[in-house]
């Protein structure tokens, strides 16, 4: 396990997957982070896919491949390029397993660094193919909810006037249906409902530049600034109460059901062009 630290923040980080574990306020000891048995993981990075693809396969050129749920990144154990007390540095590159399902050649990276009580995040992907390369991205942090589910709140920085909702089919899921509904909630505050997950992850189609969870009752807050992020997905387990909260930017979508993908040509992805390159920021700000 990877540590960074600083007067404010202990961060711990998997190497596989370049995933966050723990994220703990050195004053009071509060892990804004999940890390309960009931879901195994804390914070994924989905890539090159999000959701599920048709049949967990795409096509390419008219050949189908194989790609699973959120993609590979999270089997891979990623290359420590440098590592300082606040700053890690993170390389996943591909390989003649990943070729199989993604015949690109890539590198990705991630870097975690550590700001007074901010986590800043980068990830920087590079299509080293000489063709377009086409994928998504997302990251998939839990936060820890102390206290009852229904004691916090949401609120939105954006300049849409209508929240809109991409219709999730639940079984099987997460596939979408193709349609879009209006979020009946506030655009800009709204308090946690565990029905608003019923059918289970919700994804907005807005753009959406900072998102903030805070309580209620206590100084409790998380910020999230993803202007680099064209969706937002919220999630929790829609069959178990449990007292987390996914906050999710996306740079992609799941796949409308039943209709298989050419990835070229596919709905909210990113399409580098040879040599080219795309970064995404996210930065992490706590308050307790």
């Amino acid at each position: 396990m990877l540590t960074l630290k600083n007067t404010k923040l202990t961060v711990k980080i998997n190497p596989k997957g370049a995933e966050l574990t723990h994220i703990i306020d050195n004053k009071t000891g509060q892990d804004f982070i999940w890390n309960g048995e009931e879901w195994a993981k804390h914070a994924p990075i989905l890539f090159p896919a999000i959701g599920r693809s048709t049949e967990d396969e795409y096509l390419l050129d008219g050949k189908l491949y194989p790609m699973q749920q959120h993609g590979f990144a999270t089997d891979y154990d990623f290359e420590l390029l440098e590592q300082r007390t606040d700053f890690i540095k993170l390389l996943l590159k591909d390989n003649p397993e990943t070729y199989q399902s993604f015949p690109f050649h890539f590198e990705f990276i991630v870097i975690y660094k550590l700001e007074d009580n901010a986590l800043n995040l980068t990830f920087e992907v590079k299509n080293l193919t000489e063709k377009s390369m086409s994928f998504a991205l997302g990251f998939h942090p839990a936060f820890n909810l102390p206290g009852k589910f229904e004691d916090y709140q949401i609120r939105f920085a954006t300049n849409d006037k209508v929240l809109k909702t991409f219709d999730i089919v639940k079984n099987p899921f997460p596939y979408r249906s193709g349609k879009l509904t209006t979020f009946a909630q506030s655009v800009s505050e709204f308090s946690l409902d565990r029905q608003m997950f019923a059918a289970g992850l919700v994804i907005f189609d807005n753009k959406i530049n900072q998102i903030k969870l805070s309580s209620v009752l206590t100084d409790y807050a998380v910020s999230l600034e993803m202007s680099d992020f064209p969706y937002l997905c919220l999630w929790t387990k829609e069959d178990m109460t449990l007292p987390y909260l996914c906050i999710e930017p996306f740079s992609g979508l799941p796949d409308i059901i039943n209709q298989k993908q050419e990835l070229l040509e596919k709905e909210g992805n990113h399409v580098l062009t040879a040599n080219e390159a795309a970064t995404y920021k996210v930065k992490l700000t706590f308050d307790n």
